[in-house]
């Protein structure tokens, strides 16, 4: 008999995560703490974007595999999948794990399986959940399996790379992590490699950060290329011909939970040996601010302008703004006296400045800035798009537009990282 699962947190990673146990057979609890997520869940709704998510909440709903509760049920495997956000001093927010594990420890009897999915700092499993389980007078390490096993997907893909990807799991002892890793021969294909809880934390967050530093990489580069007077593009591509180089892109900044936070988890611990990691978060959170440096070079001012975004989320053609530096950047020109900001997102529905029609959002604009290279904005018509505006200047931060074609049609067009 399968065994019956509950997952704390129904987020971008809680909520596949339940459809996908369910869509195999199991008894599926979801919980959280957010009323109109369970409420649309029991009516086989989702309140995020993901494709073909929908389709197999509604079949597992329908057949009555997912149900979803604002308290965790007594259950089998507990899977906590909760939000590890960061705090304004750049600490690791460890409430939501803390919470959702103390909301079990009335539930959990001999022989259950608790599994922590959310992304924490190395020694959570070990340092924190492992503590708070001891308060059910259980002995953990005897009558509970635990372990730590994170994702590794990608918004857009989340259901394909769930079931494709290899995992980690890392259990507190052998047979925690034997325990685990049957679990998920569910419904995972790739390979299911197993390890020690701590480290098993430490490869995620590192997989993220070698993203960030290489990421921040290209940013300096790009700043540099700038001041040299050539296109960072152009020396990102011709060097990654070479046979062991892949430079990754620069850009406005890095957004997302994952590779915008989770370095932060390895600085918090070891803030004197993580120097890199810590200059790279620093030169990939600085970006929005250089962006606006060069806004208001190409203006001479940004006093009573109208300037006009492309593209709010983190990433292209996803809903998901966590993190957005995109976010960032309206900030900091929120702070300009005079200044009218307008923003075309087709992913998003509610947003200060936001318009529903990209030549209305453009019109008598001063300023476009292309903060994300959705695919849709190669439908947009640039010809009626430089009519709409009051003076034709471009921005692109993704090197998304063929800059011989804008400026044909009379764009004066600006490229990040590439100078005049």
């Amino acid at each position: 008999m399968k065994e019956k699962i509950c997952v704390l947190g129904l987020g971008y990673i809680g909520l596949p995560t339940a459809a996908m146990f369910a869509s195999n057979g199991y008894d599926i609890v979801g919980v959280d703490v957010n009323k109109n997520v369970i409420e649309a869940l029991n009516e086989g709704e989702i309140i995020i974007e993901e494709p073909y998510l929908d389709v197999m909440v509604r079949e597992v709903v329908a057949s009555g595999k997912l149900k979803a509760y604002n308290k965790p049920q007594i259950a089998d495997v507990y899977i906590i999948a909760v939000p590890t956000p960061i705090n304004e001093d750049k600490t690791a927010d460890m409430s939501y794990v803390i919470s959702a594990t103390k909301s079990i420890v009335p539930l959990v009897k001999k022989g259950d399986i608790i599994i922590l999915e959310s992304t924490s700092p190395p020694g959570t499993t070990e340092n924190i959940i492992m503590p708070i389980l001891e308060e059910s007078k259980l002995n953990v390490a005897e009558d509970l399996y635990v372990a730590h096993s994170p994702e590794r997907v990608i918004p857009g893909k989340i259901l394909f790379e769930l079931v494709e990807n290899n995992r980690i799991v890392g259990g507190i002892n052998e047979e925690s992590t034997k325990k685990v890793k049957k679990l998920y021969q569910a419904f995972v294909k790739g390979e299911i490699y197993t390890t020690n809880a701590t480290t098993a934390e430490m490869c995620k967050l590192t997989e993220n950060t070698f993203r960030d530093v290489n990421i921040a990489f290209a940013n300096e580069l790009a700043i540099i290329c700038e001041e040299m007077g050539i296109n960072v593009w152009d020396v990102i591509k011709y060097s990654n011909k070479h046979p062991r180089v892949n430079i990754h892109s620069p850009g406005p900044g890095v957004g997302g939970h994952c590779i915008a936070v989770d370095p932060w988890f390895i600085v918090e611990k070891y803030p004197d040996m993580a120097k890199l990691i810590n200059l790279s978060r620093h030169t990939n959170d600085n970006m929005p601010e250089y962006v606006f440096g060069k806004s208001k070079r190409i203006l001479g001012s940004l006093k009573d302008k109208k300037v006009t975004i492309l593209g709010i989320t983190y990433k292209p053609d996803v809903d998901d703004m966590r993190e957005s530096p995109i976010i960032e950047l309206i900030s900091l020109l929120e702070d300009i006296s005079g200044i009218t900001i307008s923003i075309y997102d087709p992913y998003v529905k509610n947003y200060k400045y936001l318009e529903k029609d990209v030549y209305t959002a453009c019109k008598d604009s001063d300023l476009v800035i292309l903060g994300v290279n959705h695919k849709v904005f190669n439908e947009i018509d640039m010809k009626k798009l430089y009519d709409n505006m009051g003076q034709a200047n471009l921005l692109d931060t993704r090197n998304f537009y063929i800059e011989d074609e804008l400026r044909e049609i009379g764009f004066n067009y600006n490229l990040l990282g590439k100078g005049k």
